[in-house]
């Protein structure tokens, strides 16, 4: 059988255009030879739709955009993800649901069974699950139809203990001949070596085929990569699609070519770029922004994110402003024009000393008496945002923040001041991995100024300010941090892997200060297991210590 894989970008909400994307598509594939067209989960409401659901009016246009799909069909059957109103007395009002149609009507619905509730996933707060996967029938073809956390029970993957149902399993038991799974998966860093393991030794596991058909492109936060697979029944890739990029294919499940793509397998440092330049991508376009703004300090950070901001939007709508104060030293102001220079876009000076110079003014005798500390220090970096968001709202630009994970982490940034901005480009980047993506970005030649990648980092908020004055350098940094983070583990057990426990115990406590700065902080792209934002919930007010 001839698949056709459509693996395209919609937007969450977008119920009209996302049902013209996905009727293009279809006739396209058809048109190339397919028997059957595939598509992603809830492909027509666009993923994670979240609480649009609760609004009257958006299950039912959903339900009406399918009709409409249907009625473009006629002998080729297009299988694909939208929201199916729950009719019986019980149960979440709503299935994530899956639809076969063919020659003009809906013929048949089948429903997710195991529902995520963990991490960025929230949908027992809307699905009822099904009770298992079903089955259809088509050119003498036995074909189970899953939805993405439904083949997610494999040894390799921790949360499988947290259903009594095994959807594969089932399917296994009922012989079939192929398995297609309909998927919005988000990516993270290391992901898709564990995804390409569970569908390959799922392919293994029950004799048959499997199509997996995810979701690719930007939805707030999350970064959806697509690379969509077909394995066989001895669990051979034999199709791979593009990673963070629109592609539709046909594959022939009987034939013998092998369609790899060369971006299904790429290095670590390509998947973080390709993945945030994708997510500021999305996010600009499907929020309506054409502009990006960028405060360029010289350091590294947002030499970093100008430059994915020029990949993203094109240097003709990126806008570089430096804000030197007293306290910038020449070589920064000198790296952020050198960068811009480099990357083609408009710069400008906007020297900040004078709205310094009168806010201390204005405020002398309120603080008369008392020493300079962190205070004036933060009066310099709320002028940078006091600016950068005048000039964002009169050219209508999206301003970025520029903070990367480990400061974010520890709270070395400055409520509204560098935390200004619409969305946080590099903010579930550690700083060890900022550097790395750096040297990455000079691979074909000079992009990110040398003098920025050597330089010890600074926020250049007083005379001689290192990071490491109040850090440890950041390879220790960013190892404490990843173990308390992302890996859950207390004080004792990060200090037993090696580290000075007074390190230790000073970070700690820095990351439990500073919930309330990231509870107010721009969204950031998600590309780790566990980002700051949607998918870490730890309240302001505890007092937890371990």
């Amino acid at each position: 059988m001839r698949i056709g894989i459509a693996q395209i970008n919609t937007t969450v909400g977008d119920i009209p255009g996302n049902t013209d994307r996905i009727i293009e598509a279809y006739q396209q594939l058809c048109q190339d030879g397919a028997e059957l067209v595939v598509f992603p989960e809830l492909i027509i409401t666009g993923y994670p739709p979240r609480d649009l659901l609760f609004k009257r009016r958006f299950v039912p246009d959903n339900e009406a955009a399918l009709l409409e799909i249907a009625r473009h069909t006629e002998n080729i059957p297009i299988l694909l993800g939208f929201v199916e109103t729950n009719s019986a007395k019980h149960g979440r009002n709503f299935f994530n649901a899956a639809a076969w149609c063919r020659g003009g009507q809906v013929y048949k619905v089948f429903r997710k069974t195991l529902l995520p509730s963990y991490d960025v996933f929230d949908e027992d707060r809307y699905f009822e699950p099904a009770d298992a996967p079903e089955c259809i029938e088509y050119k003498g073809c036995k074909i189970g139809v899953t939805i993405c956390e439904d083949i997610w029970t494999h040894p390799i993957v921790e949360t499988r203990h947290r259903y009594g149902k095994d959807p594969l399993k089932t399917l296994a038991e009922e012989n079939v001949d192929l398995i297609v799974n309909l998927s919005a998966s988000p990516w993270h860093n290391e992901k898709n070596e564990i995804r390409s393991t569970l569908i390959t030794d799922a392919a293994s596991q029950c004799k048959c085929p499997i199509i997996y058909c995810n979701m690719v492109g930007g939805n707030d936060e999350l970064i959806f990569d697509g690379r969509s697979l077909v394995a066989n029944e001895q669990g051979d890739v034999i199709c791979a699609m593009e990673a963070f990029k629109e592609d539709i294919k046909v594959v022939d499940l009987e034939g013998s070519h092998y369609q790899i793509s060369e971006t299904y397998i790429q290095s670590e440092m390509s998947d973080i770029h390709d993945a945030l330049v994708l997510g500021l991508r999305d996010y600009a376009q499907k929020t309506h922004f054409k502009k990006a703004l960028i405060g360029l300090s010289g350091g590294i950070d947002s030499a970093v994110t100008a430059v994915i901001a020029k990949e993203a939007l094109g240097a003709e709508n990126v806008i570089g402003i430096s804000l030197p104060s007293e306290i910038s030293s020449q070589h920064s102001k000198d790296d952020a024009e050198d960068l811009a220079k480099n990357l083609g876009i408009e710069f400008h000076y906007l020297p900040i000393g004078e709205v310094v110079a009168a806010s201390e003014d204005t405020l002398q005798t309120l603080f008369a008496g008392a020493e300079k500390d962190v205070t004036e220090e933060n009066i310099q970096a709320r002028t940078r945002g006091l600016l950068l968001m005048a000039l964002s709202n009169k050219y209508g630009a999206l301003l970025l923040t520029t903070g990367n994970k480990s400061e974010l982490a520890v709270g070395y940034c400055t409520l509204y001041g560098d935390m200004c901005g619409g969305l946080a480009v590099i903010s579930d980047l550690p700083k060890t991995k900022v550097f790395e993506l750096a040297r990455f970005m000079n691979r074909k030649g000079e992009v990110v100024p040398d003098s920025t990648i050597t330089k010890p980092p600074s926020a250049e908020l007083r005379l001689d300010q290192k990071d490491e004055d109040s850090l440890p350098p950041y390879d220790v940094l960013d190892a404490i941090l990843k173990a308390y983070v992302e890996e859950g583990l207390s004080r004792d057990d990060i200090a037993a892997m090696g580290y000075d426990p007074e390190v230790v115990n000073d970070m700690v406590r820095k990351v439990d200060l500073n919930e309330y700065k990231r509870k107010q902080a721009a969204p950031g792209l998600k590309i780790t297991p566990l980002a700051f934002g949607v998918g870490r919930r730890i309240p302001i007010v505890q007092r937890y210590v371990h």
